[in-house]
């Protein structure tokens, strides 16, 4: 390859001229928001989308590297759950001059961290709920309400969102989850493009079982 700039992680507006969209990873000052490299965010400020996320909960959103998160979508953390089984749902012990300690753990309704694969396309307006884990190559269709785990490279929408259809068949989602052509080094992944964009599937198998045997 010859010499070339190549596209910086770090950089926030990473399209020339526009600053309504940005790398989240340089963005995000909560430790317990972990952001892969070129995850983009189609809008500022992604932390704000990120609700309900309290400190003591120890909770994490994990997203992985490459996604694409269009505006408006909502990450609602482990905060939003009650105590159910009380007799009132009040949290108390999020509000001054209460005086009530926040209880144990064992006490809420938690549902772990939130983990977004990589190369995730999540449409505008989503709600991706407490818990879920979200494959690889996963489409969220718009304005979908995401409550469950969704496998990898599969189409979901709606509320509750419900799968659509596999987009690929078994053969060449074991091919490139083998591939995890993320993990790559930039300068192999730009050699890479024309496949990664080539809508012609058994070709596309054919040169990813070389690339990977």
């Amino acid at each position: 390859m010859e010499n070339r700039i190549l596209p910086d992680p770090n950089a926030v507006f990473p399209v020339p001229d526009i600053k309504t969209v940005t790398y989240v990873k340089p963005t995000v000052k909560n430790r317990n928001i972990i952001v892969g490299d070129f995850t983009y965010f189609s809008d500022v400020d992604f932390e704000k989308h990120v609700t309900h996320f309290y400190d003591f909960y120890g909770d994490r959103l994990i997203i992985g590297k490459f996604c694409q998160i269009a505006s408006g979508v909502e990450f609602i953390m482990n905060g939003v759950n009650h105590q159910m089984a009380c007799v009132s749902t009040f949290p108390f012990y999020i509000f001054e001059k209460w005086h009530e300690n926040v209880p144990a753990l064992d006490k809420f309704p938690l549902k772990g961290d939130t983990v977004i694969g990589n190369d995730v396309w999540i449409g505008q307006n989503s709600v991706i709920l407490p818990g879920v884990s979200i494959g690889d190559g996963v489409i969220i269709g718009t304005e979908s309400v995401v409550g469950s785990s969704v496998e990898p490279y599969t189409i979901v929408a709606g509320n509750p969102a419900k799968t659509v259809r596999k987009r690929f068949d078994d053969e060449l989602t074991a091919l490139l989850l083998k591939l995890k052509w993320w993990d790559l080094p930039v300068e192999e992944i730009i050699e890479l493009i024309p496949l990664l964009h080539d809508n012609n599937v058994e070709s596309v198998k054919k040169k990813i079982r070389d690339i990977v045997k």
